[in-house]
C-alpha cells in the first residue's frame, strides 16, 4: 500500500511541476509580447527600420531557468505570436528570422549555462549566445532582406558592416546584459524556491 501511495505522490509532483513549467513559460511568452509592443525604437539613426526591443530577455530568462529546449520553444511561440500581432508588417520573413536568431542564441546560451550554473558561466553563455545570434542575423539578412526590401543582394552586403552587424551586436548585447543582471533575482519566482 505504501508503494502505491509513493507512486501517486511522484505523479502529483510531476504534474505540479509540469503545470508550473507551463504557467511559467506562458507568463514569460506574454511578458515578451508586451515588451515588444511597448518598447521598440531605432538604435542606429541611419537605419530606423531596425528597431531594438527587449522581447528576448524573458526568453533568455526562461532558457536559463528551464534549459535550451524550453528557450527554443519560447522563441518559436513568441516569434509566431509577435509575427501575427505586434510585428505583423514583417510577416513570415520576420517570424523565420526571429525564430532562427533568438532560437540560436537560446540553444547556445542555454546549453553552455546548463553545464555549470555559475555567474561566470552565465556570462560566457550570454556572450556566446549574443555572438551566435549576430552571426545568425547576418545569414538571415543575406537570405531574406533582399526579398523583404526588394533590393539587390549587393545593397544588403553594403549595409552589413556599417548597419546590420553593429545593430545586431547591440541588440543581442543589451538583451543578454539585462538577462545577466535580472536572472538570479527572478529565477526563484519561476521555480518556486
Amino acid at each position: 500500500m505504501e508503494n502505491v501511495s509513493s507512486k501517486v505522490n511522484v505523479t502529483k509532483g510531476k504534474k505540479k511541476m509540469s503545470t508550473r513549467l507551463m504557467v511559467s513559460l506562458s507568463m514569460l511568452a506574454a511578458i515578451s509580447i508586451v515588451l515588444v509592443a511597448a518598447i521598440h525604437f531605432p538604435l542606429i539613426p541611419a537605419a530606423p527600420f531596425l528597431e531594438y526591443d527587449p522581447a528576448d530577455i524573458p526568453i533568455l530568462i526562461g532558457t536559463f531557468a528551464y534549459g535550451p529546449v524550453a528557450g527554443l520553444l519560447l522563441a518559436i511561440v513568441v516569434s509566431v505570436i509577435q509575427g501575427v500581432t505586434v510585428s505583423a508588417g514583417s510577416g513570415i520573413i520576420g517570424i523565420v528570422m526571429h525564430i532562427f536568431a533568438t532560437g540560436a542564441c537560446a540553444v547556445v546560451a542555454g546549453s553552455i549555462y546548463k553545464r555549470s550554473k555559475t555567474r561566470k558561466n552565465a556570462l560566457i553563455a550570454l556572450v556566446a549566445g549574443a555572438l551566435v545570434q549576430t552571426v545568425a542575423m547576418v545569414i538571415m539578412n543575406l537570405i531574406f532582406t533582399p526579398l523583404f526590401m526588394n533590393v539587390p543582394l549587393e545593397v544588403v552586403i553594403s549595409m552589413m558592416v556599417p548597419i546590420i552587424i553593429p545593430f545586431n551586436l547591440l541588440k543581442a548585447g543589451i538583451n543578454c546584459a539585462m538577462t545577466f543582471l535580472l536572472y538570479k533575482s527572478i529565477s526563484h519566482l519561476l521555480k518556486g524556491n
